[in-house]
């Protein structure tokens, strides 16, 4: 039983590496998937005559040194791809108010040219003319601030 089991050991790790690909596949954390690298690497290792439990530490050695050294590098690079389009962009930018935001009333700012109903976060009053900062967007709806 014991020779099945470690003859089977590459079959393991495939199987190890499969779960692993599927699961960064559903995350996408940057976590699962160095240690479904590790995994593909400890198929080849498995068909050296070395000892499973062995195998199993240098699959968390690997796995973990991946996880360390790559994933922060990986993770800044893919961040940096990210471009802040449509309604992203305005967040921080200021605007104009054009019709008065009251407390339990929405109003109306313009921002590069185009009318969003505003509202403020606190309920403070705003009135038209004055300037404001848009702290994030809810549906259609920008929150903001007075500066």
């Amino acid at each position: 039983m014991k020779d099945v089991f470690i003859q089977n050991m590459p079959w393991l790790w495939f199987i190890i590496a499969v779960l692993c690909f599927v699961a960064e596949m559903l995350t996408m954390q940057l976590t699962t998937i160095w240690f479904a690298i590790a995994a593909l690497i400890t198929v080849f290792v498995s068909l050296l005559p070395i000892p499973p439990v062995l195998q199993v530490f240098l699959f968390l050695i690997i796995a973990c040194t991946l996880l360390i050294l790559t994933r922060p590098f990986v993770k800044k690079k893919l961040e940096a791809r990210k471009i802040k389009t449509n309604a992203d962009s305005l967040i921080g930018q200021k605007a104009l108010v054009l019709k008065d935001i009251g407390e339990f009333e929405k109003g109306e700012i313009k921002i590069e040219g185009r009318v969003w109903t505003a509202k403020t976060a606190d309920g403070t009053l705003l009135a038209a003319g004055n300037k404001c900062i848009i702290e994030k967007i809810e549906g259609v709806t920008c929150i903001v601030k007075s500066l």
